[in-house]
């Protein structure tokens, strides 16, 4: 199954807002993902707010790239990439405001990865995905955490081409996640997140 996510420019503003809803509604699109470095703008910039406001609304997930991206890494100024829109903690104040708003920081988020278990750990809404990084280099408070009081809310992601879904299923086998959390990380807390399944289920 095919689960199509969007993005679009939340420089746009009110007209980004109108683009998100047309997508959901008559295109089945069922999350946004945005990537604050690339897009050269801050999450917390209340220009982004009326996106949102509707992506709220609609009850779909938010997903933000956070942590240091291999775009531009080498190039001169790092091809102009500014890699502190991508700490987490930015991330903080649009769950405040948005209280109800379903956000997944993606990536562990090096080198802001307590950060994210901070923000994550403290606001009902906003996970985690494991996308990006081979679960061999996950720094071991991401996996004390994904063990336990994070359990519910830590997503399987491979960033593939980056990484394939067989390598990265193949290092997190070797990882010490117990047997009862392996099944929520692997399928069940992104089913329960993207309504395909029921809450209690």
């Amino acid at each position: 199954m095919l689960i199509p996510f969007a993005s679009v420019d939340p420089w746009k503003g009110r007209t980004a807002a109108r683009e998100a809803r047309r997508l959901v509604e008559e295109h089945g699109v069922r999350g946004f993902k945005f990537h604050p470095s690339l897009q050269d703008f801050s999450p917390d910039d209340r220009m982004a707010y009326p996106l949102y406001e509707v992506i709220e609304e609609l009850g779909v997930p938010a997903l933000f790239h956070s942590g240091q991206t291999g775009i531009g890494a080498g190039v001169p100024g790092g091809g102009g990439i500014r890699l502190k829109h991508s700490n987490p903690m930015l991330v903080d104040d649009v769950a405040v405001d948005f209280p109800h708003l379903k956000i997944v920081l993606a990536h562990p988020s090096f080198p802001w990865q307590d950060e994210a278990l901070a923000v994550a750990t403290h606001k009902p809404f906003v996970y985690i995905d494991l996308s990006g990084w081979s679960p061999k280099y996950f720094p071991p408070q991401l996996v004390r955490y994904a063990n336990t009081v994070l359990q519910d809310k830590v997503l399987f992601g491979s960033d593939h081409p980056v990484i394939t879904p067989d390598r990265w299923l193949a290092d997190f086998e070797k990882l010490d996640i117990k047997a009862e959390v392996r099944p929520k990380i692997l399928k069940h807390n992104a089913a329960r997140l993207l309504g395909l399944v029921k809450e209690d289920a």
